[in-house]
């Protein structure tokens, strides 16, 4: 069975995300989609010029809506990171631009008649989210953003680093928003099957300052060149290739929760539908406190930027 997907917005981590699916041999076909028709135009060529080296030979279409009928996934990599300041991690400074080219770009997803899923990774990534699901009408499982599955990876680094193993040796969630209110989520986390609580003591951990840690890393990116692209790109990526593989996986991303009224990132099971299911975590109260005000915040910007 042919894998498509189409990926809308080809700046500097849509490029990413597309030299990745090409390069790993994720697809069968590949759609290309930027309003810069010189630049996405350009992508492709590039790509299309890797291929003779690569065992891998997806075809490659460019600006076509209609290509995305029958595609698997749709990535969102819209943004601007032009209007960020190196002065401030504050994701919805692109608000503004992104919201506005998603209500050009939701609309034409609809009238193709894709009925995959759309994986968002522009920001602010849950309010973005929420808007991809009310303006296309998809149902809620078939829209879901990377959220805090980067966030997570992050705090995976800063604790791996911190007692000196493999960041893949840690688990454990970051939940809530994609952006300043998240938090991690310490009863969750585990190195190399022990809680972390156990290993606090013994081996003098600041647990404030890894989550400080984790929570400035794509901010410490940023200052650095400007933008980020590998960490999201990769979990974007990866996250496709559980929808297309049906893999029933759990990750921590960004999904409809009934329970708090508004997309946010916790750990659901996703499949080839989207959401398959969603766990309960037994939280600690300070966690539960932390995950509502997360809530509240996404859900005022969201009621903002849909009355606008």
């Amino acid at each position: 069975m042919s894998r498509k997907i189409g990926v809308i917005g080809i700046g500097h981590v849509g490029s990413t995300v597309a030299h990745y699916l090409v390069s790993g041999g994720f697809v069968d076909e590949l759609v290309l989609i930027d309003k810069n028709k010189a630049k996405v135009v350009a992508d492709a060529l590039d790509l299309k010029e890797a291929l003779p080296n690569l065992p891998y030979h997806p075809k490659i279409v460019v600006n076509d809506y209609d290509a995305l009928k029958d595609a698997d996934v749709i990535i969102s990599s819209l943004g601007n990171t032009r209007v960020l300041s190196s002065k401030t991690s504050d994701r919805f400074a692109e608000l503004p631009f992104v919201s506005a080219q998603v209500k050009l770009v939701a609309p034409k997803i609809k009238a193709s008649g894709f009925n995959g899923v759309i994986v968002d990774i522009s920001n602010p990534c849950d309010v973005i989210t929420s808007m991809y699901q009310k303006l296309t009408g998809l149902p809620k499982n078939q829209v879901m953003g990377t959220g805090t599955l980067l966030d997570s990876a992050r705090m995976k680094r800063t604790v791996g680093e911190a007692l000196h193993v493999a960041s893949s040796s840690v688990s454990g969630y970051n939940l809530g928003e994609h952006g300043n209110s998240q938090f991690t989520a310490w009863s969750t986390v585990v190195v190399l099957s022990h809680p972390i609580s156990e290993l606090v003591d013994k081996y003098h951990l600041d647990l404030d300052q890894l989550d400080q840690n984790a929570k400035n890393g794509g901010f410490t990116i940023f200052k650095g060149k400007g933008y980020t692209n590998y960490g999201v790109a990769t979990a974007a990526v990866r996250l496709a290739n559980v929808v297309m593989n049906d893999a029933n996986t759990e990750l921590p991303v960004s999904n409809y929760r009934k329970e708090y009224g508004v997309y946010l990132s916790y750990p659901a099971v996703i499949g080839k539908q989207g959401i398959v299911h969603q766990d309960q975590l037994n939280l600690s109260d300070d966690e539960k406190k932390k995950l509502q005000k997360s809530a509240n915040f996404i859900k005022s910007k969201f009621e903002q930027v849909m009355n606008k």
